[in-house]
């Protein structure tokens, strides 16, 4: 067996290195039967539109012995059946290959060792466990495996040797003895907090740390939210018997202030979903192109860490109304609309991966994107009520010193109109009002919060909640 990397055929010469690959392939044939490797073959034989000049020779160099492996050694005497010759490459990064080297041939299989599920990688944990004393039961490893969702082999090796340096630390500090220490489901757990899948890293990842508690109100968005997530793998036989086709993707408008955000990460943090955040700024690119790979970059590397979100801030900053931006119609953002709907639409299906967006402009959208089987639902975030800000107040008490006379459904009742940002902002204008009342205050009185609130201006208006309702009643999707 033979292999070709950096190493064995780089040269500083002109030519050196087509030689090396050149002479590798005469060896294998004189050794035939047998193999040669190609690892990494992206790094090395990249697609020659996109390298320089040493990388057109290269490919070029390895095209021409791939065609001639098949051809047959003829000598004065007889001819030769063709040597018994297979080149083998690997790559995580196939579409950067030069398309010549994938047509029949050449490479005639492709074989995709995909990231393993939940039963693959409880496997794999077992196998990982066995080196390692560890206290962990049968229930727990099946849960860790649950909850890694897109982690490949490594990504667990990784993952029990952070826990395993967790735990000798654990240990070191409570002084127990080396032969003693045994891993505990604490430790993976913290090791989570920081071990990424190998597919997510070169992303913008957040590991949200809110949980629906910390959100007062928006239950029934809440509730529809856990169900479009839970019920196709709660319920995939009613699924499949009713034929019915998991959501794709669904849209959080309303005011600004009004927790979509907080929603958003909420729903990813509660659900244990992989969770990619992106706006305007991490697409557009000033370079030809580049904006459009972006877009699909990201959609590729969220199947590969499936399952998971795509959560799109401000989505309309992106998917803007085809025509509408600056450098007329044809332009950078209508391009990149283009590659989100072809994303959407699912050339290639989007399993286990689910399109969250958000927007306090939601007129400024393309319609196109609000047509089933793209944003299939809209769900409307809007201003809290009565009860919803008596929670946000009760949220936002537990972690501040506040008298025990203060009147929260009485606040709650002279709110009226507040968003949940203004509610958090009046807050923390009264802690403010409660140092200058006394800057050695022990707690903020009733009094601070009245005077907080004649700071606070009012930013959703009748006429804005209106614009809104009128929006909805042009959308063809169904909204909650």
């Amino acid at each position: 067996m033979g292999s070709i990397h950096k190493r064995s055929i780089g040269s500083a010469y002109h030519g050196e290195a087509e030689k090396n690959i050149y002479e590798i392939f005469q060896e294998a044939k004189a050794k035939a039967p047998s193999i040669i490797v190609i690892d990494e073959i992206d790094g090395l034989f990249p697609n020659r539109e996109e390298g320089g000049e040493v990388d057109r020779r290269m490919v070029g160099a390895l095209l021409t012995c791939m065609d001639g492996i098949d051809q047959k050694i003829v000598s004065p005497s007889s001819s030769i059946d063709p040597p018994r010759v297979m080149v083998v490459a690997t790559t995580n990064r196939p579409h950067t290959l030069d398309p010549a080297l994938r047509r029949p041939g050449r490479f005639d299989r492709e074989i995709e060792i995909g990231i393993p599920d939940a039963c693959g990688r409880h496997k794999i944990l077992e196998v990982l466990l066995r080196k390692v004393p560890h206290q962990l039961t049968a229930e727990e490893t099946k849960r860790i495996a649950d909850k890694t969702h897109g982690f490949v082999g490594a990504d667990l090796l990784a993952l029990v040797r952070e826990a395993g340096l967790r735990a000798i630390k654990r240990s070191m500090a409570n002084s127990i003895r080396t032969e003693e220490m045994r891993l505990e489901s604490d430790d993976i757990a913290q090791a989570l907090l920081t071990v990424r899948p190998s597919a997510m890293r070169e992303l913008h990842v957040e590991t949200p740390r809110v949980t629906w508690a910390d959100i007062g109100g928006q239950r029934e968005v809440k509730q529809r939210l856990v169900e479009t997530l839970s019920w196709p793998s709660k319920y995939p036989d009613t699924f499949h018997r009713l034929g019915i086709r998991p959501i794709r993707g669904i849209l959080l408008y309303g005011p600004p202030g009004c927790s979509k955000t907080l929603i958003a990460k909420a729903l990813a943090s509660e659900s244990d979903m992989n969770f990619i955040a992106i706006k305007g700024s991490d697409v557009f690119n000033k370079f030809l192109g580049e904006s459009e790979k972006a877009i699909r970059d990201l959609f590729r590397k969220a199947r590969a860490a499936s399952p998971s979100i795509i959560f799109i801030d401000e989505i309309d900053s992106i998917a803007m109304a085809r025509g509408s931006d600056q450098d007329g119609g044809g332009g950078v953002a209508d391009r990149v609309l283009t590659s989100l709907l072809v994303e959407m639409d699912g050339i290639e299906e989007l399993r286990g991966v689910l399109v969250l967006a958000a927007t306090n402009r939601p007129a400024a959208i393309d319609p196109a994107l609000m047509r089933p089987g793209r944003l299939d639902r809209i769900m409307y975030v809007g201003p809290p009520d009565l009860e919803s800000r008596a929670e946000i107040l009760a949220i936002n008490f537990k972690k501040m010193a506040v008298h025990p006379d203060v009147d929260v459904q009485a606040l709650a009742a002279l709110t009226d109109g507040y968003t949940g940002a203004e509610m958090v902002a009046m807050c923390q204008d009264a802690a403010i009002n409660a140092m200058h009342r006394d800057t050695h205050a022990s707690c903020i009185e009733q009094q601070d919060f009245v005077r907080a609130m004649d700071g606070i201006k009012k930013q959703v208006t009748p006429q804005v909640l209106s614009a809104y309702h009128n929006w909805r009643q042009l959308v063809p999707v169904q909204s909650v």
